[in-house]
């Protein structure tokens, strides 16, 4: 797992002279690594002013710099997902098809369901008959509940009905999916924004997160996806997906630089226990940890 930020530990090795041929090969590896020219830009701004204010002339110094610089960078919000003080809380999860949306809404109700909770999942992509039928294969996999209605049906509907089950049943927390079809498409884009009404009206209140899905394999495409899914709903938070695999990571700079959404969660396999809160301290110092 991000490995390319190995090989910036690597560069940033005690003894490496401290140049501009430092910086500039620092540059490459951070946009091979998926952190957009932007981002990397702004971010070796900040670390050249460190190293000039605190005369710093090791490369390991300058890694120690880098890692508070990146920690910043991600930091400055609340990642704590919110819940509701009156239940049931509502999680709408937004995002392409193949995203690991699915999967996500799988592992956060086995977190909540083994915390004690409540969980109820509605199938409310109802564009696609194998959404439905892979969701309802997880709920009954996490032991919940799941509203789903016929292949083609109003996804508002669905939602509708899954609030008042959830409120008839005692339910704390109710998950829903949505369409994952391309973020370009308008109609869809509609189709959120009447799903976001109708929480808010059978509720009293908007969904209490409306969380962004991103592949973190598909490097500066999920920036785009974040910045057409913004237009449309109140995003209030990123779960980044599929850290275990190919992915570079330095997207979650760009994510949280240029778009301005929070990182909440990260998928870092494929069991229902494979997703962590994130911790801007704690990754920044982690991303290194295969150079020490």
């Amino acid at each position: 797992m991000l490995k390319l930020f190995g090989k910036i530990g690597q560069l940033l090795s005690r003894g490496a002279k401290v140049d501009e041929a430092l910086f500039e090969e620092l540059e490459e590896l951070l946009i091979q690594a998926d952190v957009s020219v932007r981002t990397a830009d702004s971010l070796l701004s900040d670390l050249r002013e460190t190293v000039r204010r605190d005369r710093i002339e090791d490369g390991e110094d300058v890694k120690g710099a880098l890692r508070r610089a990146i920690a910043h960078m991600l930091g400055g919000s609340d990642t704590r997902l919110r819940f509701s003080d009156v239940p049931p809380t509502v999680f709408l999860m937004v995002g392409v098809n193949g995203c690991g949306k699915t999967t996500t809404i799988a592992k956060l109700a086995h977190r909540y369901r083994e915390r004690g909770m409540k969980v109820l999942l509605a199938a409310a992509d109802t564009f696609r008959a194998a959404a439905i039928d892979q969701l309802e294969a997880w709920a009954k996999r996490v032991g919940v509940g799941l509203v789903r209605h016929q292949p083609g049906s109003d996804p508002a509907a669905v939602v509708f009905d899954a609030l008042q089950a959830a409120k008839s049943r005692g339910v704390d927390l109710l998950i829903a999916d949505t369409a994952g079809r391309l973020h370009t498409k308008g109609n869809l884009m509609e189709e959120l924004r009447k799903i976001g009404r109708v929480v808010e009206r059978e509720m009293g209140r908007p969904a209490d997160e409306t969380l962004l899905v991103l592949d973190a394999t598909t490097g500066q495409n999920a920036v785009n996806q974040a910045r057409e899914f913004l237009r449309a709903v109140p995003v209030s938070g990123v779960v980044l997906t599929k850290l275990d695999g190919t992915a570079k990571g330095g997207v979650l700079l760009t994510v949280r630089q240029e778009v301005g959404l929070p990182i909440k969660l990260l998928g870092v396999g494929e069991k229902p226990e494979d997703l962590q809160d994130f911790d801007a301290e704690a990754f920044a110092q982690g991303i290194f940890a295969q150079s020490e």
